[in-house]
């Protein structure tokens, strides 16, 4: 899979694809990422990027001159011939659709992705018409440019892809992962006995705990020591349901959720309206 991405800071991805899982996917080529300046592209003493919007108003836009020239540089596909489900420009700014782990899923099927890192006030909206398949953001919040969003959109991408990570099942039971139904085959461990993990069907986590079993008077839950993995299985389950309702209750509309899920969220939030908070 290869990355582009266009940006007037390159030298600010130099520290965060060198670490961790990504650092190590791109040594071992399964991942390329290149970074284009796009000053590269400019053709006045100054190395101009940006200029005054039309119609009046604060700060400068990025121009479309430079970015269409930095594309053009490295062979991406006109917008109209462009196979869409292989290779994508995206534009990243605070107007563009959120970026969820579903997007994410999408992007690691492609062969190539491009990048376009809005600066300043934004980009000179040809851009985004002429060039670009869609507008990504990685929240709702206001950054001071696009880089940021592209690092953390390719680490998302990057852990998805087949041989990055140590073991395959970490990406795929964690927050906002697969439900169990489309997780099936993995009911039964190669063991014989019921998986003792259920897939997050678009809630988040549960909690984790590691040695040693008693930490500052603080102790490991018992049913996580005790071996039965259909218990540790519905407990972790029911502790997804909790923290999920607790910090994230929008993802409970289109979590997938069964029957009992709901019986155990209605007592959930009874419970916190009892408890007052």
């Amino acid at each position: 899979m290869r990355f582009d991405i266009l940006t007037i800071f390159p030298e600010f991805f130099a520290s965060p694809f060198s670490h961790g899982v990504l650092g190590r996917a791109i040594e071992e080529k399964v991942v390329t990422i290149a970074t284009h300046d796009l000053r590269k592209f400019t053709h006045d003493r100054h190395k101009t990027v940006d200029d005054r919007p039309f119609g009046g108003g604060e700060g400068m836009v990025l121009k479309p001159q430079p970015i269409f020239e930095a594309a053009e540089s490295i062979g991406i596909t006109p917008k109209e011939l462009r196979d869409t489900k292989r290779e994508t420009v995206i534009l990243l700014s605070a107007q563009g659709r959120r970026f969820t782990q579903s997007v994410a899923r999408e992007l690691a099927k492609h062969d190539r992705v491009v990048f376009i890192c809005g600066r300043y006030e934004g980009v000179d909206e040809r851009v985004n018409h002429l060039l670009c398949d869609r507008e990504l953001s990685i929240g709702d919040y206001v950054l001071s440019g696009g880089e940021l969003g592209a690092a953390v959109i390719i680490d998302a991408v990057v852990r998805l892809l087949p041989g990055v990570l140590g073991n395959a099942d970490s990406s795929r039971y964690e927050s906002f992962g697969h439900s169990d139904g489309e997780l099936a085959a993995d009911a039964i461990t190669t063991d014989g006995v019921p998986s003792s993990v259920s897939g997050a069907g678009g809630l988040l986590d549960y909690p984790h705990y590691t040695r040693p079993a008693d930490f500052r008077g603080v102790s490991v839950p018992e049913v996580l020591a005790g071996g039965d993995h259909a218990a540790i299985r519905k407990w972790r389950r029911e502790q997804a349901l909790e923290k999920t309702l607790r910090n994230r209750p929008d993802l409970l509309e289109n979590a997938d959720l069964t029957a009992a899920d709901r019986k155990l969220l209605a007592r959930l939030k009874a419970g916190v309206q009892n408890s007052g908070k």
